[in-house]
């Protein structure tokens, strides 16, 4: 029944998709998309809620009366500087500058809203009693939207939260990410002529190169996998003979917990602050977002591995193979060999050579979270209710997200074929913990021994 009503509604959500992808828009800008994506699920009966965590273009979408909440999570919006030509296989803007889905945020949405629907037209013909929910989330590229969602109490009452990514492999995504706070320190000091007068001058720039100074002295002393990046936004001008008044960088402070974010953010902010006492100077730290490490939930990954095994491998044309093979051409070598380990292993193919140009199999998963060096704002829903997602193979083995091969690739023949394959894991997910007496219940358990009775602290502040 479920694998009807996806076949029935799949051509109307690609339609989607593809509109998206002619019409990106970057974070907390998805205007279009996102009253493309409202028309859909009104058109399927859904109810919509706007303005979620006081955001413009966040919103939810609810069917169903009754039951435990199934939550579908949504993403739509793309990058700057990625404009490409769909469905070729060299780097060709549409628009010069402009911007594209190089993270497949338009086939992410899509495929969950598809996931959505298909999920409440089976519960309303089986009598099941549970709603479900599609969150179309704005901004998770470098805005975090789903943490103001979740600040908002948006994922309070959902018993679930279920989502995918696009990508270059299938399977589970069993894995925690990075904590991350992104925050700018803007020092402002005292002009002054820098032959003539440099003691009356108080050097901003000074002090924010002892920033980094201290801040790189500070990395032999924080956990291992926490990671510290900067970028210099304001080295106060550029005429070196005047004492610059003003200077700023933008930092981002990641560690695999959240408390342990927090702590690393407290340390660098004094080294900001002692920077400033030496150099006679003042600090502005203005917090600019930031996400939660994911919290991995292993009932929710065995029950989407389950799923997935059972639809069996993916199958592609001749023609799809060729366009994979023409993108695999321009990769960096390194690029295109870092797929050869998953290629070779597979939980659904026999071994093989690690050439094919498309990942058709299934990604091994034996229980085991891997520590993930990237972050996501899903962590912040994965603090608030049991969260899991998958990938599918919407691009060439080896692509790298935010590149014009993405984008090229994202009205593709394989991302459709993909993307639908998402919205059955998805579905299929949810319907499994509907159906199966306790199963929902493991999941809590399972969430609340990984939360270990500590409190969500936003990364937002």
């Amino acid at each position: 029944m479920l694998a009807t009503e996806l076949e029935r509604l799949a051509p109307d959500f690609i339609r989607l998709a593809d509109a998206i992808w002619e019409t990106p828009e970057l974070c907390f800008e998805e205007h279009r998309s996102v009253v493309a994506q409202i028309a859909v699920m009104e058109a399927q009966g859904f109810h919509i809620s706007r303005g979620l965590g006081g955001l413009d273009t966040a919103f939810s979408s609810d069917a169903g009366e009754e039951g435990p909440i199934i939550a579908f999570l949504g993403e739509f919006d793309a990058l700057p500087g990625l404009s490409q030509e769909a469905s070729v296989a060299q780097p060709r803007a549409l628009e010069p500058g402009g911007n594209g889905h190089g993270c497949g945020h338009n086939l992410l949405g899509a495929a969950s809203m598809l996931a959505a629907t298909a999920l409440a037209r089976v519960l309303e013909k089986a009598g099941f009693k549970a709603r479900v929910r599609y969150y179309g989330c704005p901004a998770e590229e470098g805005g975090w939207g789903k943490g103001y969602m979740v600040r908002d109490g948006a994922f309070d009452d959902a018993a679930v939260a279920i989502g995918w990514h696009p990508g270059a492999f299938n399977g589970v995504r069993a894995r925690s990410t990075l904590a991350v706070s992104n925050r700018s320190y803007r020092f402002k000091g005292r002009a002054a002529h820098a032959a003539m007068a440099p003691h009356m001058g108080r050097s901003a720039l000074d002090a924010l190169e002892l920033m980094n100074i201290g801040t790189n002295f500070l990395r032999e002393h924080m956990p291992s996998d926490a990671r510290i990046h900067y970028a210099i936004t304001d080295a106060g001008g550029s005429a070196p003979a005047v004492v610059q008044a003003q200077a700023e960088a933008l930092y981002m402070i990641r560690a695999p917990e959240l408390d342990e974010m927090h702590d690393l953010v407290a340390r660098v902010d004094d080294v900001a602050r002692g920077a400033a006492l030496m150099t006679g100077t003042e600090v502005d730290i203005l917090p600019k977002g930031g996400a939660s490490n994911i919290l991995p939930n292993a009932v929710l990954c065995e029950v989407m591995h389950r799923v997935m095994m059972r639809l069996g491998p993916l199958d592609i044309s001749d023609k799809e193979r060729s366009f994979a093979e023409a993108i695999r051409a321009t990769l960096h070598q390194s690029q295109a060999s870092d797929c050869k380990a998953l290629l070779e292993a597979d939980a659904l193919l026999p071994v093989g050579d690690g050439r094919l140009p498309v990942h058709l199999g299934l990604r091994l998963y034996d229980g085991r979270m891997a520590q993930g060096t990237g972050s996501t704002d899903v962590g912040d829903v994965s603090w608030i209710v049991p969260t899991v997602e998958c990938g599918t193979a919407t691009w060439a083995a080896g692509t790298p997200s935010h590149t014009w091969q993405a984008v090229a690739q994202g009205k593709s023949q394989l991302a459709h074929r993909s993307m639908v394959r998402a919205a059955a894991a998805m579905a299929g997910t949810a319907l499994e913990l509907i159906s199966t007496p306790g199963l929902l219940d493991e999941a809590r358990r399972d969430h609340a021994l990984r939360r270990g009775g500590r409190d969500y602290r936003s990364p937002l502040v």
